[in-house]
């Protein structure tokens, strides 16, 4: 397994990301963290495909004078380390990364954010230690287990995958889906991956995804989504109607886990997939109003 990092002036003045970098050390890689604020309820918030924590710059700066707020790089992606192999890169390991990395800051009363694949680690790990976890907050996600059909969008995001590997153009998939793209803000985008070895983790989770029910990672989305069948904890989903990819996901959701009718039903009309990147302030608001609601037990 060959492990490279980043250089740090790939990361030097990014827009709109000033936040002081924190690292630490998890079965010899080293991930990358923002940790803005205090309090010891934190909110936790996980990046997808193929982005990284500058996608929750907007959102950050609203929460962290209320909350603590944690956004890190999963491994192969932002200022973490990157495996150059695509398959070095497991559901396993993102999963056992980030279990170990909120046992190592002693994370309790979570306020879990995911998104896109952040949702696909994350929400089955909330499932594994539901003790550490207070509420979830679910954007723009999915917990594929290979029954349903995947659409026309997802299919085609694949093909381009396979075909582009492993030089997955980050930049021009940033440009197609972001609403208001500036080159500055598609290169902060670009900036953890300098050449083709560094994109092997953004390569490989489009590859994860379950497309069939003996797909390896199937059987874990499905084990999550029995849990979460019978979660009780608040949860909260607010989907960008306008992704073509996941757009219409958030029923699912609405569906499953019974804790979300007791909810206000909340949908963003224009976001795109990135939700995140064109409405970060209006999001990190909802986040905090349904904190409000949801306030701890003594």
């Amino acid at each position: 397994m060959s492990v490279i990092r980043t250089p740090d002036e790939r990361f030097a003045n990014l827009p709109d990301y000033s936040f002081q970098p924190h690292y630490i050390d998890i079965d010899g890689k080293r991930v990358h963290y923002v940790d803005e604020g205090s309090g010891n309820a934190p909110i936790l918030c996980l990046h997808g495909e193929p982005t990284w924590s500058y996608l929750y710059r907007h959102m950050i700066p609203v929460l962290a004078p209320h909350h603590r707020t944690i956004a890190p790089d999963f491994i192969g992606f932002g200022r973490s380390d990157k495996l150059t192999n695509i398959q070095d890169y497991s559901f396993d390991l993102h999963c056992n990364t980030l279990i170990h990395f909120i046992e190592a800051l002693d994370l309790n009363n979570i306020t879990l954010v995911v998104h896109d694949w952040g949702g696909l680690v994350g929400l089955p790990v909330a499932t594994r230690i539901p003790d550490r976890i207070a509420r979830l907050v679910i954007f723009n996600t999915f917990l594929p287990n290979g029954t349903e059909e995947p659409t026309r969008a997802f299919k085609a995001w694949r093909r381009m995958v396979e075909r582009s590997a492993p030089d997955l153009p980050v930049g021009k998939v940033m440009e197609q889906s972001l609403l208001d793209p500036t080159p500055e803000v598609i290169a902060a985008y670009e900036a953890p991956f300098p050449t083709a070895e560094y994109k092997a983790g953004t390569v490989a989770w489009p590859l994860m995804v379950p497309l069939t029910p003996e797909d390896p990672v199937a059987p874990e989305m499905q084990k999550a989504r029995d849990i979460l069948a019978t979660w009780t904890k608040p949860t909260q989903v607010i989907f960008a109607t306008d992704d073509p990819i996941l757009g219409g996901a958030a029923p699912f959701f609405r569906h499953l886990i019974p804790a979300v009718k007791e909810q206000p039903e909340i949908s963003i009309d224009s976001g795109g997939h990135f939700l995140q990147d064109a409405r970060g302030p209006e999001l990190a608001q909802h986040v905090l109003d349904f904190i409000k609601r949801t306030p701890l037990s003594s």
